[in-house]
């Protein structure tokens, strides 16, 4: 066994590696960039390596530098964890060359799977099922319309190289076909310097089901069940399951079989993933194989017992499987969800900058499970929450690298006890300074396709085609929230009233009846009349009959609140500014005033001040790198013409035109920082 591996990441694939090697006793090197410089990794590890500049390219990703910081440490093995050069065959061999291990699939493994045409082949010889489809490089985009129609309509154009989204398109007809060879061949060439593109059927109403194996290099191999990721937004995964709620037995023995079949054929050792496309007739097909642990893999872990960088550090090392088949378990359900640093309300735009608040959920699983050996599942022992991190409160999300915070997973007993414990550690997740897509994943757990499992790659694309609005939120009951609202500021009159010095005869009187007002659009608030009764418990009664008796754990200063409404446990997040109260809760998220009667009339009285005029700005809609300003003052532009780019988490944002007009003046320059809402160009 190594006594000292070098992990070749970050955040918190980075913390995940370290984890289980303090487990088995194994001394760790991070790498960091001068990004990270305080990042959590580097403080988790016992020896911390710097590489160089923020931008991956020159820091990460250099081959060189990682060799050297193994030998200045003397690390025996490196774990690449997920991106970066975790797919990288070069890398993988030269680490051979210079007598490191690299913990996963040796080189010539990763090479047979990287290209997407080649690994089709290798999966047609060792039978394992394919999509029909034209397999080799298309030349032309006449070429491309007569091979789609000869596999007929509708087809998926793919980029040979393609990954993340890029180099994709789906034609119904030739006209598409024609327009999305020529898109996808551009894209493939400026985005992975390879323009080979090739078609293949499209399944309909697809689900995205991938299998886990491990291999080891005695010949063994195995397959740990499948996990189910078809809840994706723009070709990116939001949440993953396990087990799936779609496929059948014989469907996951079946395609358990081919992903071992497949993994034997090219000489797979340690942990990978097959994905398969999954029609809804259960006919699957295979889409291509990750060489590499898998971002969602704490869900197959959960249901496992297995905790798989432990198996891949022990394969790596020359170890035997220690189990079977016939071993591996299938016990409760397992549920993810990724949460990123992006505003949902503002079409998922990046959102960088410092961790003012981050208080995770309360977590009962540990961060790394037991082996399968002597892991006992008693009754009553499902169930638990896991959070994969690697930042922390005060912390910086930097714009050079993706926007993942974590990984918020649950083990229930059955998938309803799963997405009950999911709503629940979501309620508690608290995040502050930058944005999240909490709200977001709130209402995927809500939604009644997501709770019956009948839902495809294509749900968020159906029930959110124009993006995620606050009105999209559904809940039970929003009056929860107002009730909530009075119940805190009844909460501070208690405190005022108990402060000494009060003049006998002359203290605060905390009256009963108040009127909530809630911030609506534009000035339109709504006024919801409360009256408060103190027994046991505070009794709010909402318009003189909605009544909610609530019991609450709540301390002054605290954002996370819990206690019981009407006999029922719940966790919601309150803050108080100023005179507003802002309560979250499942997803919703109100603002909210608490007066007296005679205090909400006078408000309904007082006009409404509009925001300022902001049209004849270009505004920056996230923190970012301005990486072009492409017009000049005194131009004309036109609705749509491209103005400006901003580089932010790996991600080129290009911000256009909304309509006509003149540049005035330009307001930020290139290679300028900047945050939110800043001024980057002005209109005449």
């Amino acid at each position: 066994m190594f006594t000292k591996i070098l992990i070749a990441n970050r955040g918190e694939i980075a913390c995940r590696v370290i984890k289980t090697a303090q487990k088995m006793g194994i001394q760790t090197v991070a790498v960091y960039s001068e990004a990270d410089k305080d990042a959590r990794h580097v403080e988790l590890a016992d020896e911390a390596v710097l590489l160089g500049p923020a931008p991956s390219r020159e820091s990460y990703l250099v081959v060189d530098k990682i060799i050297a910081a193994c030998k200045a440490t003397g690390a025996q093995a490196v774990h690449p964890g997920y991106g970066f050069l975790s797919e990288n065959e070069a890398f993988s061999r030269r680490l051979e060359e210079e007598g490191i291990t690299f913990i996963g699939p040796k080189h010539y493994s990763i090479a047979a799977m990287g290209d997407k045409i080649a690994s089709k082949k290798l999966a047609n010889q060792a039978k394992v099922n394919t999509i029909p489809g034209y397999n080799d490089a298309i030349d032309t985009p006449e070429q491309a319309v007569e091979i789609a129609k000869g596999i007929g309509y509708p087809v998926m154009i793919k980029a040979s190289a393609g990954g993340g989204g890029k180099g994709l398109r789906v034609a119904f007809n030739d006209k598409e076909a024609f327009e999305g060879f020529s898109s996808c061949r551009n894209e493939a060439r400026n985005s992975f310097g390879d323009d080979r593109v090739f078609i293949e059927k499209y399944v309909e109403e697809p689900h995205h089901i991938e299998i886990q194996i491990i291999a080891d290099s005695f010949g063994n191999t195995v397959y740990l069940n499948e996990r189910e990721c078809s809840i994706q937004r723009r070709h990116q995964k939001v949440i993953e399951e396990a087990p799936s709620p779609f496929i059948s037995d014989a469907t996951r023995k079946a395609m358990g079989e081919q992903a071992v079949a497949l993994a034997k054929a090219v000489k797979y050792q340690s942990a990978g993933t097959v994905e398969f496309v999954v029609g809804k007739n259960q006919d699957f097909y295979f889409l291509e194989m990750n060489t590499r642990l898998q971002v969602e893999h704490p869900v197959t872990e959960c249901i496992t017992g297995l905790d798989l960088v432990e198996q891949m550090i022990r394969v790596a090392a020359g170890e035997k499987l220690s189990f079977g088949q016939a071993d591996v378990k299938r016990e409760g359900w397992a549920i993810e969800c990724r949460i990123n640093a992006e505003d949902p309300f503002r079409n998922f735009l990046p959102s960088t900058g410092r961790l003012v608040r981050y208080q995770p959920p309360a977590t009962a699983l540990e961060q790394s499970v037991q082996t399968l050996q002597g892991a006992a599942y008693a009754e009553g022992s499902f169930g638990g929450v896991r959070v994969d991190t690697g930042v922390y409160e005060g912390g910086e999300i930097p714009m050079f690298y993706d926007s993942m915070i974590g990984k918020l997973i649950v083990h229930g007993r059955d998938r309803t006890d799963a997405i009950a414990r999911m709503r629940e550690a979501l309620n508690a997740f608290v995040i502050r300074g930058i944005s999240s897509n909490i709200p977001f994943q709130s209402a995927l757990l809500a939604h009644p396709e997501f709770v019956g499992g009948i839902y495809n790659t294509g749900f968020i694309a159906k029930n959110y085609p124009t993006g995620f609005r606050a009105e999209d939120v559904p809940h039970d009951d929003p009056d929860f929230l107002v009730a909530l609202a009075a119940t805190v500021h009844r909460r501070f009159l208690e405190r005022a009233a108990g402060i000494s010095g009060q003049l006998p005869g002359h203290g605060v009187q905390i009256a009963s009846q108040f009127v909530v007002v809630v911030k609506g659009d534009e000035g339109q608030h709504r006024h919801v009349p409360v009256s408060i009764k103190v027994t046991d418990v505070l009794v709010v009664t909402l318009d003189g009959n909605r009544t909610y008796e609530i019991a609450k754990d709540w301390h002054f200063g605290a954002i996370r609140a819990a206690g019981v409404c009407n006999g029922a446990p719940f966790v919601a997040q309150v803050e108080r500014k100023g005179v507003w109260i802002t309560v979250a809760h499942n997803g919703l998220r109100i603002q909210a005033q608490v007066l007296s009667p005679r205090g909400a009339e006078l408000a309904r009285l007082m006009p409404y001040k509009a925001p300022p005029d902001t049209s004849k700005f270009l505004l920056s809609p996230m923190p970012g790198l301005l990486a072009d300003v492409v017009v000049k003052v005194g131009q004309t532009v036109q609705a749509g013409e491209r103005l400006a780019v901003i580089e932010a988490m790996k991600m080129e944002n290009i911000l256009s035109a909304a309509q006509d007009g003149v540049v005035k003046a330009v307001l930020a320059a290139k290679g300028e920082s900047l945050s939110v809402d800043q001024p980057i160009l002005e209109f005449e």
